[in-house]
């Protein structure tokens, strides 16, 4: 099929330079507006593409599969992670999915940093007491934070964010641990200087700070549950710039309410944008709205490669970030 003549629905607005690549190369359907679509507009989609490009706000089940036309063969998504998507159902009704991994490593380290310095140093209450104009001028006791230097990391998920968070931390003088489904081969450890644990709640209770970077699969699903998180210490803090169900919100914001840990750095949360508004009222925890990869260079590099993906396909070649069932 030659790729001019493709049928491309994207479902939400991209960078300009992503969409008018597209619109030389396809017949693409773009977004007006940069609302999500609604249930109703992602089946009539399906019906009517060869290509769609979806991003994490769309989730494509199994009844929504159901409703594909016989021309839908690939989606291309325009992100990372493909939980929000039935891979497996996908594959099974011969339509391939493909996605755009290693583009927002960087980004994404950055923005771990970022929190872990935000919450042990304190600096939105800094912020806020600035933009309120009541700060009265330096004095030794206020707003003091904690040293990042000489405090154990645990890394949960060692992948290539988390491989990029390690060598961050290195750089601020951290001491380095992790825990992944499969150990890093010892080259690589030595390079991260960093100290594998087979046991995620031994690690747990032993570091000052976590960092969850692994994805979202039904085994990490509440990996940090009630049980687990209160294993850590109560001066330790966590960040989570992965995806939010693997942290169990709910327990979280009730140890954090009761002072059971010092503080945690979200920019990703279980139900989405629905925040629970009690997290909100704490001064010891950092929100972000899911700004971890939004970087102009990172958004432009994700459009490149879900084009790369669609015109190798058009061209009747395997895309080169297809994803395969059973190996999320």
């Amino acid at each position: 099929m030659p790729a001019s003549r493709l049928s491309v629905v994207v479902t939400r607005r991209l960078p300009e330079a992503v969409e008018t690549r597209m619109t030389e190369l396809f017949d693409v359907d773009l977004r007006d507006t940069d609302a999500p679509m609604t249930r109703d507009e992602l089946a009539a989609a399906l019906r009517r593409a060869d290509v769609l490009v979806p991003t994490i706000t769309d989730v494509i089940d199994a009844g929504l599969l159901a409703q594909a036309g016989e021309r839908l063969r690939l989606i291309a998504n325009y992100g990372a992670g493909v939980d929000h998507i039935d891979v497996a159902t996908a594959r099974s009704r011969g339509i391939l999915v493909s996605n755009t991994p290693g583009v927002l490593t960087e980004d994404t380290a950055d923005m771990t940093m970022a929190l872990i310095l935000a919450v042990t140093r304190r600096i939105p209450e800094g912020l806020a007491l600035m933009q309120s104009g009541e700060w009265g001028g330096w004095s030794p006791l206020t707003l003091l934070g904690g040293r990042i230097g000489g405090r154990r990391l645990g890394i949960l998920g060692m992948g290539r964010i988390g491989q990029a968070v390690a060598r961050r931390a290195r750089a601020f003088g951290m001491q380095v641990h992790y825990h992944n489904r499969r150990r890093l081969r010892p080259e690589v450890e030595a390079e991260l200087e960093a100290t594998y644990w087979e046991s995620l709640d031994q690690m747990v209770s032993r570091m000052d700070v976590i960092s969850v970077n692994c994805p979202h699969t039904p085994s990490t699903f509440h990996l940090m549950n009630a049980r687990r998180l209160k294993l850590m210490k109560p001066t330790a803090v966590i960040v989570n710039t992965s995806r939010g169900e693997v942290i169990d919100e709910n327990a979280l914001t009730r140890m954090l309410r009761a002072g059971e840990l010092a503080g945690a750095g979200l920019d990703v949360y279980e139900r989405g944008a629905g925040v629970n508004p009690r997290l909100r009222e704490l001064p010891n925890v950092v929100l972000l709205p899911h700004m971890g990869s939004a970087t102009r260079e990172g958004r432009i590099e994700m459009g490149e490669k879900v084009i790369i993906n669609i015109k190798t396909f058009a061209d009747g070649h395997r895309p080169p970030d297809q994803v395969v069932p059973g190996m999320l």
